[in-house]
Formats: structure tokens, sequence, C-alpha cells
């Protein structure tokens, strides 16, 4: 996996405290982008809405790739597009920790190594099967970040879509529940502040995904950068002031939320990632409503 540099800074020695200052004060999108679809898979979170786990040929055990390609797969099946102009990145934080402390065990306990961990341990892996069953040529990355994964993934998507020979970005998220490896890895990441890992049972996984694009076109809502927003929740922390770790994917299940809502009825929505953090303004396009919505359930028929 491919550490994210900051993207207000590229000194990445900074204290916390100065990057969430700094945070505080970027334009992450240059100009808007449009919301083609989203959807979200989550599996043993005890959460409504969980599914069994998809099997995945050729990944075993973890939730981490089966879930990022059930929420890839759902957006590619309603906008399937064109393939070859699609661009993937793939966020999260400590990656597939299940895989890596299930072969890390079992070369501590003496046992024969097995290759397809070692495999599907790299991120890359779900990508590359992503690439082969939906034909998809264009860019593909994985990044890891301790900011808001959504902000970074918008922002690798406007970067990308300025290259005239893509159409779209796929963003996808995947934060795995907790255990003592992934605890620890967050402390290490996190230079020893005490940012608490996932509040998940060890063996659950929640994935997002959103297909982007520029407005137009059919592009049912748009996202823009919106102007730095004071709220009462301290920086990092969920509705109730519970701290959240980081690369929590919550703003990517708040974003598919608002999403449908606005398909259904309209308007606007201000989207938050935190006290004096990137916020975001979404913005349902009434033409364009109907026209995605067609399209939805043409392909439902097929």
């Amino acid at each position: 996996m491919t550490p994210t540099e900051n993207t207000t800074t590229r000194n990445t020695n900074t204290t916390n405290t100065t990057t969430a200052a700094e945070n505080s004060h970027k334009t992450v999108l240059r100009s808007s982008l449009g919301v083609l679809t989203t959807a979200t898979a989550t599996h043993g979170t005890g959460r409504d809405g969980d599914i069994p786990l998809p099997r995945l040929p050729g990944f075993v055990e973890s939730a981490f790739s089966p879930l990022a390609y059930e929420a890839a797969r759902q957006c590619l099946a309603e906008r399937p597009g064109e393939r070859s102009r699609t661009a993937v990145a793939l966020a999260s934080t400590a990656g597939d920790t299940t895989t890596a402390d299930l072969a890390s065990r079992r070369m501590v306990s003496g046992r024969v190594h097995n290759p397809l961990l070692f495999m599907q341990a790299t991120p890359n892996s779900v990508l590359g099967y992503l690439s082969r069953e939906f034909g998809i040529t264009g860019q593909m990355f994985s990044l890891s970040t301790l900011d808001d994964p959504l902000t970074e993934l918008l922002s690798m998507a406007d970067l990308l879509l300025e290259d005239p020979e893509l159409d779209r970005v796929l963003a996808v998220g995947v934060e795995l529940g907790g255990s003592e490896r992934l605890a620890a890895v967050y402390e290490e990441l996190a230079d020893g502040h005490g940012h608490p890992a996932p509040a998940l049972p060890a063996d659950a996984g929640l994935a997002a995904a959103v297909l982007l694009g520029r407005p137009g076109n059919g592009t049912p809502v748009s996202i823009r950068s919106a102007d730095q927003y004071d709220t009462d929740t301290p920086i990092g922390a969920d509705a109730a002031g519970a701290p959240r770790p980081p690369g929590d994917i919550q703003s990517l299940f708040d974003l598919a939320a608002a999403h449908q809502r606005l398909l259904q009825e309209g308007g606007s929505h201000l989207l938050l990632t935190g006290s004096r953090a990137p916020a975001f303004l979404l913005t349902a396009d009434p033409e364009a409503k109907t026209d995605a919505r067609n399209e939805t359930e043409t392909h439902a028929h097929q």
C-alpha cells in the first residue's frame, strides 16, 4: 500500500495539531465532481443491512477484498459506462490486517507458508481482480491515510479526472474490525497519540464506494468543496462526540446516504467531515435525476 502525503502540506513530519489547523483552510476540490452512484457493504458489524461475506475466488478468511469487491460491483452494475476510461482508487489505513495477522501467526507457529495469504494481504490484489472481472484498464491506486478517507479519495478523483483519457473514478474505502494487531498498527501510525482502533468486532468489515465523474452527461448529483464549517463536534469525532479512529470511513457512508436522499428529494446537503475540517456541498440536478433513475431501471431489467 502506498501511503499518501497530507494533501495540504508536503511536510509529513508536521504535528497532528498543525495538520488539523492547515486542513481547516484547504480547498479539497478545484472543481465540482459528479456523483454517478454510491454503494455500501458491511459484514459482521451488528448493523442493519449486514450481508453474508461474498465468495470471492482466490480470497479466503478476510472480509477486506470481498467487501471491497461487493461495493465496487454494485456501482459498476448500476452505471457500467466505459470501463477503459475508468480509474480506481482504494483507501484503507492499515489494509487487510486480518490476512497479515493470519500469515504472521502461521509463520510464528512454524506452519508452512501459504502464498495465497501473501498475495491477498496486498490491497492491490483485489484491484487486479476488479480489473479482470470488469475490464477496467484505467489507473489503479491504493491509498493509506490517517486523514479522512473521503477527503483523500475526492482529492485523488479530482486530480485523476484532469486526464482527458478518463471519464470516471471509482473510489472505494474499506475498514476492518479491531484486533490486537490492528490496535498496535493504529498506535504506531499515530505516533503514540492514542488514537483508537475501529470499534468493531475483529471479524467485521465495512466498505463503501462512490463512482465519480465530472458534472453533466446525466450526472444526478454534484459535489464541490464548501466553506469550512464549525460544529460542536471535535475534530475526528462522530456525531455523538466519540473519537473516530484514523481512517474511519463513516464519511463515505454519510455521502452514500446523502446521495440516495437527494435522488429522491432533490435539493442540497452539506456534508461535514469534522469540526473545522473539509466540508462538501452536494446538489441534486433535477433534470439528470430522472435520466439516472431510468438508466438504473433499464440495467436492472436487462
